[in-house]
Protein backbone atom coordinates (compact mmCIF):
# COMPACT_ATOMS: atom_id res chain seq x y z
CA UNK A 1 0.00 0.00 0.00
CA UNK A 2 3.00 2.46 0.79
CA UNK A 3 4.23 1.79 -2.84
CA UNK A 4 0.84 2.66 -4.01
CA UNK A 5 0.80 5.60 -2.23
CA UNK A 6 4.19 7.02 -3.16
CA UNK A 7 3.29 6.28 -6.73
CA UNK A 8 -0.14 7.86 -6.84
CA UNK A 9 1.31 11.27 -5.18
CA UNK A 10 4.27 11.42 -7.85
CA UNK A 11 2.38 10.85 -11.06
CA UNK A 12 -0.66 13.49 -9.13
CA UNK A 13 2.70 15.85 -8.57
CA UNK A 14 3.52 15.46 -12.21
CA UNK A 15 0.42 16.23 -13.10
CA UNK A 16 -0.10 18.88 -11.85
CA UNK A 17 3.43 20.10 -13.05
CA UNK A 18 1.75 19.63 -16.24
CA UNK A 19 -1.43 21.55 -15.88
CA UNK A 20 0.31 24.43 -14.21
CA UNK A 21 3.18 24.58 -17.47
CA UNK A 22 0.18 24.31 -19.90
CA UNK A 23 -1.52 27.48 -17.57
CA UNK A 24 1.76 29.24 -17.83
CA UNK A 25 2.08 28.48 -21.83
CA UNK A 26 -1.54 29.39 -22.80
CA UNK A 27 -1.34 32.84 -20.69
CA UNK A 28 1.60 33.79 -22.72
CA UNK A 29 0.32 32.35 -26.42
CA UNK A 30 -2.39 35.07 -25.22
CA UNK A 31 -0.12 37.88 -23.83
CA UNK A 32 1.75 37.42 -26.87
CA UNK A 33 -1.02 37.42 -29.18
CA UNK A 34 -2.59 40.66 -28.23
CA UNK A 35 0.47 42.44 -28.34
CA UNK A 36 0.91 41.38 -31.77
CA UNK A 37 -2.36 42.57 -32.64
CA UNK A 38 -1.37 45.49 -30.78
CA UNK A 39 1.52 46.03 -33.19
CA UNK A 40 -1.01 45.67 -36.34
CA UNK A 41 -3.30 48.16 -34.85
CA UNK A 42 0.00 50.73 -34.43
CA UNK A 43 0.76 50.39 -37.73
CA UNK A 44 -2.41 51.03 -39.66
CA UNK A 45 -2.15 54.40 -37.47
CA UNK A 46 0.50 55.07 -40.48
CA UNK A 47 -2.02 54.73 -42.94
CA UNK A 48 -4.10 57.61 -40.83
CA UNK A 49 -1.55 59.79 -41.09
CA UNK A 50 -0.78 59.49 -44.48
CA UNK A 51 -4.04 60.25 -45.44
CA UNK A 52 -5.17 62.86 -42.69
CA UNK A 53 -1.66 64.98 -44.28
CA UNK A 54 -2.82 64.69 -47.79
CA UNK A 55 -6.13 65.56 -46.95
CA UNK A 56 -5.61 68.53 -44.95
CA UNK A 57 -2.93 69.70 -47.76
CA UNK A 58 -3.18 70.43 -51.72
CA UNK A 59 -3.36 68.28 -53.93
CA UNK A 60 -0.21 68.79 -55.96
CA UNK A 61 1.67 67.92 -53.01
CA UNK A 62 -0.07 64.57 -52.30
CA UNK A 63 2.64 62.59 -53.44
CA UNK A 64 5.58 63.96 -51.65
CA UNK A 65 2.97 63.68 -48.50
CA UNK A 66 2.17 59.60 -49.16
CA UNK A 67 6.08 59.09 -50.08
CA UNK A 68 7.39 60.72 -47.13
CA UNK A 69 4.65 58.53 -44.99
CA UNK A 70 5.57 55.17 -46.42
CA UNK A 71 9.37 56.11 -46.18
CA UNK A 72 9.40 57.36 -42.57
CA UNK A 73 7.67 53.85 -41.76
CA UNK A 74 11.03 51.71 -43.12
CA UNK A 75 13.47 54.30 -41.62
CA UNK A 76 11.78 54.14 -38.36
CA UNK A 77 12.00 50.59 -38.17
CA UNK A 78 15.34 49.50 -39.74
CA UNK A 79 17.12 52.21 -37.76
CA UNK A 80 15.10 51.10 -34.50
CA UNK A 81 16.78 47.76 -35.46
CA UNK A 82 20.05 48.79 -36.05
CA UNK A 83 20.33 50.71 -32.90
CA UNK A 84 17.56 52.32 -31.60
CA UNK A 85 16.22 49.32 -29.56
CA UNK A 86 19.37 49.20 -28.01
CA UNK A 87 19.83 52.75 -27.19
CA UNK A 88 15.85 52.84 -25.74
CA UNK A 89 16.54 49.42 -23.53
CA UNK A 90 20.28 49.29 -23.00
CA UNK A 91 19.85 47.38 -19.30
CA UNK A 92 22.54 48.37 -16.81
CA UNK A 93 23.53 51.94 -17.37
CA UNK A 94 23.56 55.54 -15.76
CA UNK A 95 20.35 56.18 -15.94
CA UNK A 96 21.26 58.92 -19.14
CA UNK A 97 22.84 56.70 -21.71
CA UNK A 98 23.60 53.40 -22.27
CA UNK A 99 23.92 51.06 -25.44
CA UNK A 100 23.75 47.35 -25.47
CA UNK A 101 24.88 46.84 -29.42
CA UNK A 102 24.25 47.30 -32.73
CA UNK A 103 21.43 45.17 -34.00
CA UNK A 104 18.85 42.89 -32.69
CA UNK A 105 19.28 39.14 -31.38
CA UNK A 106 16.82 36.94 -29.00
CA UNK A 107 18.41 35.37 -26.18
CA UNK A 108 18.57 32.01 -26.58
CA UNK A 109 15.99 28.81 -25.74
CA UNK A 110 13.41 30.07 -23.27
CA UNK A 111 15.54 33.62 -22.53
CA UNK A 112 13.93 35.37 -25.58
CA UNK A 113 10.50 33.60 -25.18
CA UNK A 114 7.98 32.70 -22.31
CA UNK A 115 11.20 33.33 -19.60
CA UNK A 116 11.30 37.26 -21.22
CA UNK A 117 9.23 40.20 -19.81
CA UNK A 118 7.90 37.69 -17.09
CA UNK A 119 6.13 35.91 -19.53
CA UNK A 120 4.38 38.54 -21.39
CA UNK A 121 5.66 38.60 -24.66
CA UNK A 122 8.77 37.48 -26.71
CA UNK A 123 11.64 39.54 -27.05
CA UNK A 124 11.30 39.69 -31.26
CA UNK A 125 7.50 41.10 -30.08
CA UNK A 126 8.97 43.70 -27.70
CA UNK A 127 11.11 45.09 -30.59
CA UNK A 128 8.65 44.93 -33.64
CA UNK A 129 5.64 46.91 -30.97
CA UNK A 130 8.31 49.47 -29.76
CA UNK A 131 9.53 49.72 -34.14
CA UNK A 132 6.18 51.12 -34.42
CA UNK A 133 6.13 53.47 -31.73
CA UNK A 134 9.55 54.86 -33.11
CA UNK A 135 8.33 55.58 -36.48
CA UNK A 136 5.45 57.46 -35.40
CA UNK A 137 7.71 60.39 -33.75
CA UNK A 138 9.20 60.92 -37.55
CA UNK A 139 5.52 60.80 -38.62
CA UNK A 140 4.51 63.82 -36.47
CA UNK A 141 7.47 66.02 -37.93
CA UNK A 142 6.44 65.59 -41.60
CA UNK A 143 3.10 67.22 -41.45
CA UNK A 144 3.99 70.21 -39.88
CA UNK A 145 6.91 70.49 -42.55
CA UNK A 146 4.61 70.03 -45.13
CA UNK A 147 4.66 71.70 -48.83
CA UNK A 148 7.91 73.03 -48.92
CA UNK A 149 10.58 71.05 -46.85
CA UNK A 150 12.75 69.00 -49.09
CA UNK A 151 12.70 65.70 -49.74
CA UNK A 152 16.14 64.62 -49.18
CA UNK A 153 16.88 67.06 -45.99
CA UNK A 154 13.18 65.27 -44.18
CA UNK A 155 14.67 61.99 -44.73
CA UNK A 156 18.17 62.35 -43.20
CA UNK A 157 16.48 64.59 -40.41
CA UNK A 158 14.14 61.81 -39.85
CA UNK A 159 16.87 58.86 -39.82
CA UNK A 160 18.90 60.75 -37.18
CA UNK A 161 16.57 62.23 -35.07
CA UNK A 162 14.24 58.50 -34.89
CA UNK A 163 18.11 57.21 -34.51
CA UNK A 164 19.00 58.37 -31.79
CA UNK A 165 16.99 61.51 -30.28
CA UNK A 166 13.77 59.59 -29.78
CA UNK A 167 15.58 56.31 -28.62
CA UNK A 168 17.56 58.39 -25.81
CA UNK A 169 14.96 59.99 -24.89
CA UNK A 170 12.71 57.07 -24.45
CA UNK A 171 15.32 55.46 -22.32
CA UNK A 172 15.06 58.15 -19.83
CA UNK A 173 11.70 56.40 -18.92
CA UNK A 174 10.94 53.37 -20.48
CA UNK A 175 14.46 52.14 -19.94
CA UNK A 176 14.72 52.71 -16.42
CA UNK A 177 16.51 55.75 -16.81
CA UNK A 178 16.72 58.46 -14.08
CA UNK A 179 13.12 59.99 -14.90
CA UNK A 180 11.69 56.72 -14.06
CA UNK A 181 13.11 56.73 -10.99
CA UNK A 182 12.52 59.66 -9.97
CA UNK A 183 8.57 58.63 -10.32
CA UNK A 184 7.93 60.27 -13.85
CA UNK A 185 4.83 58.66 -15.79
CA UNK A 186 4.20 58.28 -19.32
CA UNK A 187 2.65 55.17 -20.19
CA UNK A 188 2.15 55.47 -23.83
CA UNK A 189 4.12 58.26 -24.93
CA UNK A 190 2.50 61.74 -24.83
CA UNK A 191 5.71 62.95 -24.32
CA UNK A 192 7.71 60.53 -25.03
CA UNK A 193 6.47 59.93 -28.82
CA UNK A 194 3.94 62.93 -29.75
CA UNK A 195 5.83 65.11 -27.26
CA UNK A 196 9.35 64.14 -28.78
CA UNK A 197 8.05 64.30 -32.29
CA UNK A 198 6.46 67.45 -31.20
CA UNK A 199 9.32 69.36 -30.54
CA UNK A 200 11.17 68.51 -33.56
CA UNK A 201 7.44 69.65 -35.72
CA UNK A 202 7.55 73.14 -34.21
CA UNK A 203 11.96 73.72 -35.00
CA UNK A 204 10.99 72.34 -38.13
CA UNK A 205 7.92 74.49 -38.99
CA UNK A 206 9.97 77.48 -37.58
CA UNK A 207 12.99 77.31 -39.70
CA UNK A 208 11.34 76.81 -42.83
CA UNK A 209 8.80 79.26 -42.17
CA UNK A 210 5.74 79.58 -43.57
CA UNK A 211 3.69 78.15 -47.39
CA UNK A 212 3.92 80.93 -49.86
CA UNK A 213 0.94 83.17 -49.61
CA UNK A 214 -0.01 81.79 -46.15
CA UNK A 215 0.49 85.32 -44.36
CA UNK A 216 0.11 88.28 -46.56
CA UNK A 217 2.45 91.81 -46.37
CA UNK A 218 -0.10 93.32 -43.81
CA UNK A 219 -0.42 90.32 -41.61
CA UNK A 220 -3.30 88.73 -42.42
CA UNK A 221 -3.80 85.24 -42.02
CA UNK A 222 -4.87 83.76 -45.83
CA UNK A 223 -6.66 79.80 -44.96
CA UNK A 224 -4.42 77.20 -47.39
CA UNK A 225 -7.40 74.56 -47.21
CA UNK A 226 -6.89 71.15 -47.44
CA UNK A 227 -8.41 69.38 -50.89
CA UNK A 228 -9.81 66.55 -49.35
CA UNK A 229 -11.70 66.24 -46.01
CA UNK A 230 -13.11 62.72 -46.40
CA UNK A 231 -9.40 61.87 -46.83
CA UNK A 232 -8.79 63.91 -43.72
CA UNK A 233 -11.51 62.20 -42.31
CA UNK A 234 -10.77 58.67 -43.35
CA UNK A 235 -7.45 59.15 -41.58
CA UNK A 236 -8.49 60.23 -38.09
CA UNK A 237 -10.51 57.36 -37.67
CA UNK A 238 -8.15 55.49 -38.97
CA UNK A 239 -5.76 56.97 -36.06
CA UNK A 240 -8.48 56.56 -33.48
CA UNK A 241 -8.86 52.71 -34.38
CA UNK A 242 -5.38 52.41 -34.32
CA UNK A 243 -5.00 54.17 -31.33
CA UNK A 244 -6.56 50.98 -29.55
CA UNK A 245 -3.02 49.34 -30.33
CA UNK A 246 -1.02 52.28 -29.20
CA UNK A 247 -2.59 52.43 -25.35
CA UNK A 248 -3.90 49.09 -25.59
CA UNK A 249 -0.85 47.17 -26.35
CA UNK A 250 0.92 49.45 -24.01
CA UNK A 251 0.02 47.03 -21.00
CA UNK A 252 2.30 45.07 -22.25
CA UNK A 253 0.23 42.20 -21.39
CA UNK A 254 -3.63 41.12 -22.12
CA UNK A 255 -4.67 41.30 -18.85
CA UNK A 256 -8.16 42.10 -18.72
CA UNK A 257 -8.58 44.46 -16.07
CA UNK A 258 -5.77 46.79 -17.26
CA UNK A 259 -6.58 46.40 -21.42
CA UNK A 260 -10.45 46.89 -20.59
CA UNK A 261 -9.47 50.23 -18.44
CA UNK A 262 -7.46 51.69 -21.33
CA UNK A 263 -9.72 50.89 -24.39
CA UNK A 264 -12.18 52.77 -22.14
CA UNK A 265 -10.59 56.03 -21.40
CA UNK A 266 -8.96 56.47 -24.61
CA UNK A 267 -12.35 56.33 -26.14
CA UNK A 268 -14.18 58.98 -23.75
CA UNK A 269 -10.96 61.18 -23.97
CA UNK A 270 -10.88 60.99 -27.54
CA UNK A 271 -14.96 61.32 -27.89
CA UNK A 272 -14.83 64.51 -25.27
CA UNK A 273 -11.89 65.69 -27.65
CA UNK A 274 -14.40 65.91 -30.44
CA UNK A 275 -16.84 68.12 -28.10
CA UNK A 276 -14.10 70.54 -26.99
CA UNK A 277 -12.91 71.24 -30.23
CA UNK A 278 -16.90 71.67 -31.92
CA UNK A 279 -17.89 73.59 -29.38
CA UNK A 280 -14.76 75.95 -28.93
CA UNK A 281 -14.16 76.55 -32.94
CA UNK A 282 -18.18 76.87 -33.36
CA UNK A 283 -18.02 79.87 -30.33
CA UNK A 284 -14.98 81.52 -31.74
CA UNK A 285 -15.39 81.37 -35.52
CA UNK A 286 -19.60 80.88 -35.71
CA UNK A 287 -19.35 77.85 -37.71
CA UNK A 288 -18.33 74.91 -37.12
CA UNK A 289 -15.26 73.61 -38.34
CA UNK A 290 -14.55 70.18 -39.69
CA UNK A 291 -11.00 70.00 -39.23
CA UNK A 292 -11.16 71.34 -35.96
CA UNK A 293 -13.40 68.57 -34.44
CA UNK A 294 -10.91 66.19 -36.09
CA UNK A 295 -7.81 67.60 -34.18
CA UNK A 296 -10.21 67.45 -31.46
CA UNK A 297 -10.55 63.91 -31.21
CA UNK A 298 -6.68 63.64 -31.55
CA UNK A 299 -6.26 65.44 -29.41
CA UNK A 300 -8.35 63.89 -26.90
CA UNK A 301 -5.79 61.02 -27.77
CA UNK A 302 -3.11 62.10 -27.02
CA UNK A 303 -4.22 64.07 -24.02
CA UNK A 304 -5.31 60.93 -22.26
CA UNK A 305 -1.97 58.48 -23.98
CA UNK A 306 0.05 59.57 -20.62
CA UNK A 307 -2.27 58.47 -17.86
CA UNK A 308 -4.74 55.95 -20.12
CA UNK A 309 -4.07 53.51 -17.44
CA UNK A 310 -3.92 55.63 -14.00
CA UNK A 311 -6.41 58.48 -14.96
CA UNK A 312 -10.52 57.13 -14.22
CA UNK A 313 -12.82 57.03 -16.85
CA UNK A 314 -15.17 59.82 -15.68
CA UNK A 315 -11.86 61.90 -15.36
CA UNK A 316 -11.06 60.81 -19.01
CA UNK A 317 -13.40 63.01 -19.97
CA UNK A 318 -12.19 66.23 -18.49
CA UNK A 319 -8.56 65.53 -19.90
CA UNK A 320 -10.04 65.19 -23.43
CA UNK A 321 -12.42 67.74 -23.21
CA UNK A 322 -9.92 70.29 -22.28
CA UNK A 323 -7.55 68.70 -24.63
CA UNK A 324 -10.29 69.28 -27.77
CA UNK A 325 -10.15 73.27 -26.46
CA UNK A 326 -6.87 73.20 -25.94
CA UNK A 327 -5.99 72.77 -29.70
CA UNK A 328 -8.25 74.94 -31.03
CA UNK A 329 -6.58 77.98 -29.32
CA UNK A 330 -3.56 76.62 -30.06
CA UNK A 331 -3.71 76.36 -33.56
CA UNK A 332 -5.24 79.89 -33.80
CA UNK A 333 -2.30 81.11 -31.56
CA UNK A 334 0.23 79.62 -33.82
CA UNK A 335 -1.24 81.12 -36.89
CA UNK A 336 -1.38 84.23 -35.18
CA UNK A 337 3.04 84.14 -34.86
CA UNK A 338 3.36 82.69 -38.03
CA UNK A 339 4.21 79.32 -37.51
CA UNK A 340 2.42 78.26 -40.82
CA UNK A 341 1.45 74.35 -39.48
CA UNK A 342 -1.05 72.49 -42.39
CA UNK A 343 -1.83 69.92 -40.15
CA UNK A 344 -2.47 71.11 -37.06
CA UNK A 345 0.61 68.67 -35.67
CA UNK A 346 2.28 70.91 -33.31
CA UNK A 347 -1.10 71.80 -31.35
CA UNK A 348 -2.44 68.14 -31.50
CA UNK A 349 0.72 66.48 -30.45
CA UNK A 350 3.18 68.92 -28.56
CA UNK A 351 0.24 71.02 -26.85
CA UNK A 352 -2.00 68.28 -25.84
CA UNK A 353 1.32 66.05 -25.55
CA UNK A 354 2.04 68.33 -22.36
CA UNK A 355 -1.15 68.61 -20.96
CA UNK A 356 -1.75 64.83 -20.78
CA UNK A 357 1.50 64.43 -19.23
CA UNK A 358 0.22 67.16 -16.24
CA UNK A 359 -2.67 65.98 -16.41
CA UNK A 360 -1.51 62.78 -14.58
CA UNK A 361 -0.05 64.33 -11.92
CA UNK A 362 -3.87 66.62 -11.26
CA UNK A 363 -5.80 63.21 -12.14
CA UNK A 364 -3.73 60.59 -10.31
CA UNK A 365 -2.76 60.36 -6.60
CA UNK A 366 0.11 58.00 -7.41
CA UNK A 367 1.99 60.92 -9.58
CA UNK A 368 3.22 64.14 -8.69
CA UNK A 369 2.73 67.15 -10.64
CA UNK A 370 6.06 68.74 -10.11
CA UNK A 371 7.64 65.40 -11.12
CA UNK A 372 5.62 65.10 -14.41
CA UNK A 373 6.06 68.94 -14.87
CA UNK A 374 10.26 68.18 -14.91
CA UNK A 375 9.55 65.47 -17.35
CA UNK A 376 8.10 67.41 -19.92
CA UNK A 377 11.01 70.17 -19.67
CA UNK A 378 13.40 67.62 -19.31
CA UNK A 379 12.19 66.17 -22.84
CA UNK A 380 11.95 69.97 -24.42
CA UNK A 381 15.20 71.27 -23.67
CA UNK A 382 17.04 67.51 -24.88
CA UNK A 383 14.89 67.69 -28.35
CA UNK A 384 14.89 71.60 -28.47
CA UNK A 385 18.63 71.39 -28.55
CA UNK A 386 18.83 68.36 -30.64
CA UNK A 387 16.19 69.37 -33.39
CA UNK A 388 17.62 72.80 -34.01
CA UNK A 389 21.10 71.37 -34.31
CA UNK A 390 20.10 68.88 -36.78
CA UNK A 391 17.76 71.27 -39.11
CA UNK A 392 20.52 73.89 -39.21
CA UNK A 393 23.42 71.28 -39.94
CA UNK A 394 21.06 70.30 -42.68
CA UNK A 395 20.18 73.71 -44.07
CA UNK A 396 23.51 74.84 -43.81
CA UNK A 397 25.04 71.44 -45.70
CA UNK A 398 21.75 70.44 -48.18
CA UNK A 399 19.35 73.57 -47.81
CA UNK A 400 15.62 73.07 -46.22
CA UNK A 401 13.32 74.71 -48.35
CA UNK A 402 12.58 73.85 -52.11
CA UNK A 403 12.26 76.63 -54.17
CA UNK A 404 9.63 78.89 -54.90
CA UNK A 405 8.99 77.58 -58.27
CA UNK A 406 8.60 74.18 -57.12
CA UNK A 407 6.38 74.75 -54.43
CA UNK A 408 4.38 76.89 -56.69
CA UNK A 409 3.97 74.44 -58.83
CA UNK A 410 3.90 71.41 -56.43
CA UNK A 411 6.36 69.05 -54.85
CA UNK A 412 4.93 66.04 -56.55
CA UNK A 413 5.88 67.98 -59.97
CA UNK A 414 8.81 69.32 -58.38
CA UNK A 415 10.57 66.34 -56.42
CA UNK A 416 8.98 63.39 -57.95
CA UNK A 417 7.77 64.42 -61.30
CA UNK A 418 4.21 62.63 -60.82
CA UNK A 419 1.10 63.90 -60.28
CA UNK A 420 -1.77 62.34 -57.63
CA UNK A 421 -4.78 62.79 -60.02
CA UNK A 422 -3.46 62.40 -63.42
CA UNK A 423 -5.30 64.58 -65.89
CA UNK A 424 -6.38 67.24 -63.56
CA UNK A 425 -4.93 71.11 -63.15
CA UNK A 426 -4.12 71.26 -59.46
CA UNK A 427 -1.69 73.67 -58.99
CA UNK A 428 -2.71 77.54 -58.30
CA UNK A 429 -0.23 80.34 -58.82
CA UNK A 430 0.33 82.39 -54.98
Amino acid sequence: MKIFKILFITILGFSSAIIADSGDVALFTVNNTWMLVATILVFIMHLGFATLESGLTRAKNTVNILFKNVSIIAIGILTYALCGFNLMYPGEFNGFFGFAGMGIASPDGAGGLIDYADGAYTYFTDFIFQAMFAATAATIVSGAVAERIKLGSFLIFSTIYVALIYPIAGSWTWGAGWLDAKGFHDFAGSTLVHGVGGWAALIGAYTLGPRLGKYSRNGNIKPIMGHNMPLATIGVLLLWFGWYGFNGGSVLSADPGGVSLVFVTTTLAAAAGVIGAMLTSWIISKKPDLSMILNGSLAGLVGITAGADCISPMNSVIVGFIAGIIVVISVMQFDKIKIDDPVGAISVHLVCGIWGTLAVGIFSPDYHLGVQALGVISYGVFCLVGAVILFQVIKILLGLRVSEEEEIIGLDIGEHDMESYAGFQIFTVE
